[in-house]
């Protein structure tokens, strides 16, 4: 079945949702009756959370109201559709969705708060070499950014709608955290060993660009 959980944005704080449009879709409901539901339960639906709306353009071109529902409201609200087997069906499938999106940032939770003793250690390196810039952080870090998403933190944040401010790291999925945190932690060990940036840059593209 196709996509029908989001985080929007994608990053670290976001809640996952989905949408009446997407339970009308994939329920064979339609949509007026998807609202007229969540306009009946408004109340009970909002015990998780305050609903929020948005129009779109419909495809006959008129502005279109859509709810964005979060998982509990989501799972509230396909509770007083008839369980018919398309029904069922996407029920399953939404309940997997949530689950499997849940994971996801339970992982990214996880590896931000790991990632940070490794690069206060990089940190720490940095600083006891009197031959380093208050820069190097920064060099080193878009290093392993560049190796795992081919962008430093500022294009990062460009391509995945972040705020200028913001931490590129919390815009990743799990995976790339995971591989950032293992790269910074190998930084960390050539730093110590005297090797200087491009050394570094060079044995690390060498390494992981050809095994990815």
């Amino acid at each position: 079945m196709s996509k029908l959980v989001f985080l929007e944005p994608n990053c670290l704080k976001a809640v996952p949702y989905t949408t009446s449009k997407v339970i009308s879709e994939f329920t064979g409901v339609g949509h007026r009756h998807i609202k007229k539901q969540i306009s009946l339960h408004r109340q009970q639906l909002e015990t998780f959370g305050l609903l929020v709306a948005y129009e779109t353009e419909s495809t006959g071109g008129r502005p279109e109201e859509i709810t964005q529902l979060n998982e509990q409201q989501a799972t509230l609200l396909v509770t007083f559709l008839k369980n018919t087997p398309v029904v069922v069906e996407f029920k399953t499938e939404l309940v997997r969705q949530f689950y499997q999106m849940r994971t996801e940032l339970q992982m990214r939770h996880l590896w931000r708060e790991g990632i940070k003793p490794i690069r206060r250690e990089m940190t720490d390196v940095i600083q006891e070499n009197p031959d380093h810039s208050k820069w190097d952080f920064k060099l080193y870090t878009d290093l392993a950014y560049k190796i795992v998403t081919s962008k430093t933190a500022a294009q990062i944040r460009k391509e995945r709608g972040a705020p200028k401010k913001a931490k590129a790291i919390e815009y990743m999925t799990s995976d790339e955290m995971e591989r950032i945190a293992r790269l910074t932690n190998k930084i960390s060990v050539l730093l110590e060993l005297g090797n200087d940036y491009y050394a570094i840059k060079d044995i690390l593209t060498k390494k992981y660009l050809k095994s990815a």
